[in-house]
């Protein structure tokens, strides 16, 4: 055992200092990247923004919203093919999943034949630490010599470089810091994501690879300061939540908002609130879905909330994409790939001010 005594920091323990700027307008930043990518050599140009690929912000309705903004969706793992029959996605911003079996092996084999065009596949694992997953990796670059992968989640730069050297063109940050995610609580796992995030990049960029901030993002200013980080991709998921696109349905809810004073008596306020449900892909809920129920030898790893409704999808991404934008302009940055370059990040105590944060209408 050995304690490392330098302190990580998370999203809420820094704020970006602001600099001397000689942009005029937030219309001038580009937040569009364009990348190349290590082992694939696919070129990418887009909003490097990613739908997660929970089943709940991981959908075909999303991703037609998103490709609108070239930004990308990870699609979930438990669509059919017949599903797949039925959908024309982005051959850039349409990211179909998969796990690390032999059985994930043989369903991409038959996915790509039937579906050529998308250039890039998601092989997501809660713990990319295994060896079984560096050599599932290995597998996946040699028969798929073309496709650019993505693999995760992992949270530090040895494995980071361990899954890069092994075929991945962009490696998935983040072990437990998602809204959906209880690893931290169940286990005593994980790296705070900002510090991983700083730590993943410089690792990835040396060699030539990419990363994604996958999770601990809750709100537009989380996700600059993941670009500031050196974050390639951020990938978002319940900050995609709760939306018409959003899988799920709509409920409602009566609740007593305090009383009114009529008629010589106190009488209940009664309001209305519609939220969606949304969870992690590790929480009892998804496993009962999809597996069954809980395996005995496993701990539900996710929690299951219900978010506010939300309306469209694009009034977020509209909230997101105006606050990096802002963001570049605070700091002198005339778009995302300048923007950690131009970045001092300030430790803090507190990022905001909380008073009325509760009481927004």
């Amino acid at each position: 055992m050995r304690i490392e005594e330098d302190i990580k920091l998370d999203f809420d323990d820094v704020l970006i200092k602001p600099k001397r700027s000689t942009l005029k307008s937030r219309k001038a930043v580009d937040i569009e990247r364009v990348f190349t990518f290590k082992h694939s050599k696919k070129s990418w140009v887009g909003v490097p923004i990613i739908a997660a690929n929970m089943d709940t912000t991981g959908t075909f309705e999303i991703g037609d919203v998103l490709k609108k903004y070239h930004m990308s969706t990870a699609m979930h793992k438990f669509y059919t093919n017949k599903d797949w029959d039925n959908y024309d996605g982005h051959e850039n911003y349409t990211i179909p999943s998969i796990g690390a079996s032999d059985k994930d092996f043989e369903w991409y084999k038959e996915f790509v034949i039937k579906y050529p065009k998308y250039n890039i596949v998601c092989v997501d694992v809660a713990n990319g630490y295994g060896e079984y997953f560096v050599d599932f990796i290995k597998k996946m670059r040699q028969e798929f010599s073309d496709k650019t992968i993505i693999a995760g989640n992992v949270a530090t730069s040895e494995m980071t470089e361990q899954l890069i050297l092994s075929g991945a063109d962009i490696v998935k940050v983040g072990i437990g810091p998602g809204s959906g995610c209880t690893t931290r609580l169940k286990t005593g796992i994980g790296v705070p994501q900002l510090s991983a995030v700083m730590e993943c990049a410089d690792a990835a960029h040396g060699l030539g690879g990419h990363i994604i901030a996958d999770g601990g993002c809750s709100t537009p200013a989380d996700i600059a300061k993941a670009y500031a980080a050196g974050a390639d991709f951020v990938m978002l998921g319940g900050m995609l939540a709760g939306h018409d696109e959003s899988a799920g349905e709509k409920e409602e809810e009566i609740y007593q908002d305090g009383f009114i004073w009529s008629n010589g008596q106190y009488k209940p306020i009664y309001k209305k609130r519609e939220f969606k449900t949304f969870y992690g892909m590790s929480s009892n809920t998804a496993q009962k879905k999809y597996y069954g129920g809980q395996k005995e030898y496993r701990a539900s790893e996710g929690r299951t909330v219900r978010v506010p409704y939300r309306g469209s999808v694009e009034n977020t991404i509209q909230e997101i994409l105006g606050g990096l934008r802002s963001t570049c302009t605070y700091v002198g940055a005339p778009g995302l790939k300048q923007l950690s370059k131009c970045t001092t990040f300030i430790k803090v105590n507190n990022t905001h001010n909380r008073v009325f944060i509760d009481k927004e209408i």
